[in-house]
């Protein structure tokens, strides 16, 4: 699992991130976790005094079961707020691969992590106003992250995002250009195409890269771990 850990504006960015990772690359709830000082409560309103809460950066590690097979990302503009290293302590005890996204360097979290990000912004225009300079920053490393996984786990071709959920009109439009760019079809064509695969993207690419039946390419995707180029070639 990544999960992001944060007091906050930097908590409402890890949730944000891990949030759209769902729809965006049809993962399961789970593999992608936001955690924020004070609960969810705290995403829509302000509760910047639980970022002083080091009990609860344990007690919400724990909760979650942390492992070795997890990577923990502490974010926090300073580096050291108490909540956020507090987590990423307790998940470097369990053994997590932790990793700090802080905008100051030296930082605390830069000398706990086994990896430090460290995008210097500079001073805020509004003097200590972290959720400006700071918070865009900080939501493009997240952003490059989550991505970077999702290309190392096969939710991509090219630059595709062949394993989007078409739940909605915007999204379903979005599918069959997908399927239109990888295949070099019109769109009518890449649409009737999709509907024939029953609106799976990665079985309609691979099926007509591969000129084989929607049922071949499920069983070459299945043996290909997800990934579209090794499922054609």
């Amino acid at each position: 699992r990544l999960i992001y850990l944060g007091a906050g504006t930097s908590g409402r960015l890890g949730v944000l991130d891990a949030v759209e990772s769902v729809p965006t690359f049809s993962i399961s709830d789970g593999v992608v976790i936001g955690v924020i000082a004070g609960g969810v409560n705290t995403i829509v309103r302000p509760g910047e005094n639980a970022e002083d809460d080091t009990g609860a950066g344990v007690r919400d590690i724990e909760a979650l079961n942390v492992t070795p097979a997890d990577s923990l990302v502490g974010i926090a503009a300073s580096g050291q707020t108490p909540y956020t290293l507090s987590g990423m302590a307790e998940a470097k005890r369990l053994g997590a691969l932790v990793i700090s996204v802080a905008c100051n360097h030296p930082s605390p979290m830069a000398a706990l992590a086994d990896i430090s990000i460290a995008p210097i912004t500079g001073p805020e225009v509004l003097s200590g106003s972290t959720r400006l300079k700071a918070g865009t920053a900080q939501k493009m490393v997240l952003n490059m992250l989550s991505t970077g996984v999702m290309i190392r786990l096969g939710k991509t071709f090219g630059n595709l995002m062949v394993d989007v959920q078409a739940t909605n009109a915007k999204l379903r439009e979005r599918a069959r250009r997908i399927v239109a760019q990888a295949c070099n079809l019109i769109p009518e064509e890449a649409a009737s195409h999709l509907e024939f695969c029953g609106g799976e993207v990665k079985v309609a690419i691979v099926s007509k890269l591969a000129n084989i039946s929607p049922e071949e390419a499920r069983d070459r995707l299945a043996k290909a771990d997800g990934f579209v180029r090794l499922a054609v070639q």
